[in-house]
């Protein structure tokens, strides 16, 4: 990996994005986006996540975040993808409305196979290009793209209008999570 993606300050504001593997869309039921918000929740509650602004899409997620407390960055979103990895897996497992269980369940597997660290199944990839964010103006475009995100998917007309993102608390609502709003 590119020394330009990786987190060398701990106290620093970071944008990531992480993936399913294959791109899968896994979070077009509710259910799944759920295990996300209640594992962020925790985080910020207890393992000192501040978030300044995220977005769930379909397969992929953005958040903007500080570690606090000394917790390294990196450790606190390894902890968080480890967790709703095996916490979706579950439910996918569980789920009797999901048409696409075993299909899923066997891509995840597949993708472990191709994984030296993984032993059953693979649900993120590797992949969360971290970049420090060093100024307002760079936290704010990054704020904006994430926003922005479900507009230029197609999927609401203003960024607001979309319940799994910080984009309401921008606009002076409440959110589902508690942001750190930037001004």
């Amino acid at each position: 990996m590119s020394r330009n993606y990786k987190f060398h300050n701990p106290e620093g504001v970071y944008f990531v994005s992480f993936a399913v593997v294959e791109w899968l869309d896994v979070f077009t039921r509710n259910e799944y986006k759920n295990i996300l918000l209640d594992s962020l929740e925790f985080c910020q509650r207890n393992k000192g996540m501040e978030l300044f602004a995220w977005c769930i899409m379909t397969n992929h997620v953005h958040l903007i975040f500080r570690s606090i407390n000394g917790q390294k960055p990196e450790l606190l979103l390894g902890d968080f993808k480890r967790f709703t990895s095996n916490e979706i897996i579950k439910a996918i497992k569980i789920n009797p409305r999901e048409s696409r269980k075993e299909w899923l369940v066997e891509q995840f597997a597949k993708a472990a196979l191709k994984s030296s660290n993984v032993n059953h199944y693979q649900f993120w990839r590797h992949d969360n290009k971290p970049i420090e964010l060093w100024s307002n103006k760079v936290i704010n475009e990054k704020i904006s793209y994430i926003h922005n995100n479900p507009v230029e998917e197609g999927l609401v007309f203003r960024p607001e209008d979309y319940v799994y993102s910080s984009a309401l608390d921008y606009s002076g609502e409440k959110g589902l999570l508690d942001v750190i709003v930037s001004k």
